[in-house]
């Protein structure tokens, strides 16, 4: 039998909040690990900062870096874990803050 299409909206909706609470999960994770590495100190461009992270991404993904295209901002789950990496590097090449 199948299902009505109200069901089907009802579980639409119950998997975005649980989407909405694991990037929550995930960004707080990120944040905490950024912020032990220093990188809340390092003053840098959003969009630096963002194709560092992309880079990083193909890092630990096997890939090549520097060949990165911009991300949706769905993709924000898949840097988890991988922050202290991006504030060492962005440490070496920002303007740190006095």
């Amino acid at each position: 039998m199948k299902k009505p299409s109200s069901k089907i909206r009802e579980e639409i909706a119950k998997l975005q909040e649980q989407l909405k609470q694991a990037e929550t999960r995930e960004a707080e994770r990120i944040g905490r690990v950024a912020l032990r590495a220093g990188l809340g100190e390092i003053e840098i461009e959003e969009t630096d900062l963002q194709a560092a992270f992309e880079e990083l991404v193909k890092r630990f993904r096997g890939g090549k870096p520097g060949t990165s295209g911009r991300k949706g901002a769905g993709e924000s789950s898949t840097l988890s874990g991988q922050s202290e990496a991006v504030a060492t590097g962005a440490a070496s090449g920002g303007t740190a803050e006095a």
